[in-house]
């Protein structure tokens, strides 16, 4: 089990695996490195590194839990780099992975050789944030793993149709944990949800546009799910509009966020990586 100090005293998780061109994978809020086990096999001729933040995962829970922001889990992504003595990779960010992209755009530019936003903008809708808030930090309110694949595959039927019960099996038990004596348990820290409403009532949010822009010269792609609720297609033709040379692609049958196995993925990702070698 791979493991890296922060200069705050955490000790965070992560996973390293195979050989030639680096590749990080950023994973969304909630998520940790198991986010991205369906598009792993396709990418084997990579060194995939995958980051479990603070708070989520098999990482340390940070004291201070305002410490579970956007900025402070870019310092941790590039103090991850200085620990594996790499100075540029191709990041892979999904929902909250890709904001902390763009913020790397701003802060650490010259880390970037290339990006991939997986349903994730500089404008997000409030029909997202707002389901995202009806379900951060709260347990569900179900027995075990395999009754938590079958809510996902009713909750997400009609944004993913016909994805199968096995594939909402493994998304379960990457998401939660059966607790000893029963129920499902949370694999981050439930005070996430206590950081977000702190952030939100913290003033102004910033304009994350100025992050996007901060990619210029990047070389670039955004995916989106057809069905998402998250990334508007508004805003993913105003992104396209302000980067003509971004590798944009739709994946069909998929709302927030797409697995990143679907044939739409899995181009957009190599034709950043083929610019990026």
């Amino acid at each position: 089990m791979a493991r890296f100090a922060t200069s705050d005293g955490l000790s965070l998780h992560y996973e390293d695996e195979g050989a030639g061109q680096p590749v990080l994978c950023l994973a969304g809020l909630t998520r940790n490195s198991a986010d991205f086990d369906f598009m792993a096999p396709h990418l084997a001729d990579t060194r995939l590194i995958r980051l479990d933040y603070r708070g989520r995962g098999q990482s340390d829970h940070a004291a201070d839990f305002m410490s579970y922001n956007i900025l402070t889990e870019a310092r941790d992504t590039t103090e991850l780099l200085d620990h594996l003595g790499l100075d540029r990779v191709t990041i892979i960010g999904t929902s909250r992975g890709g904001l902390i992209a763009m913020a790397l755009g701003h802060t650490a530019p010259d880390r970037l050789a290339g990006v991939v936003l997986n349903d994730i903008g500089p404008e997000v809708t409030a029909e997202g944030i707002g389901r995202i808030m009806d379900y951060v930090g709260n347990e569900p309110d179900l027995p075990d793993l395999d009754a938590c694949a079958a809510a996902l595959a009713h909750v997400h039927a009609d944004a993913f149709p016909g994805v199968p019960l096995a594939r909402w099996r493994a998304q379960a038990g990457a998401m939660f944990f059966e607790k000893p004596g029963g129920g499902l348990g949370l694999r981050y820290d439930a005070r996430l949800r206590d950081a977000l409403v702190g952030q939100a009532g913290a003033g102004e949010a910033p304009d994350l546009w100025q992050l996007f822009d901060a990619l210029d010269g990047t070389p670039l792609a955004a995916i989106r799910g057809a069905n998402s609720d998250l990334l508007s297609k508004d805003t993913f033709q105003k992104m396209q509009d302000r980067r003509p040379d971004m590798i944009a692609t739709t994946v069909p049958d998929r709302g927030h966020v797409p697995f990143l196995d679907e044939p739409q993925s899995l181009t957009a990702i190599r034709t950043v990586l083929d610019q990026t070698r």
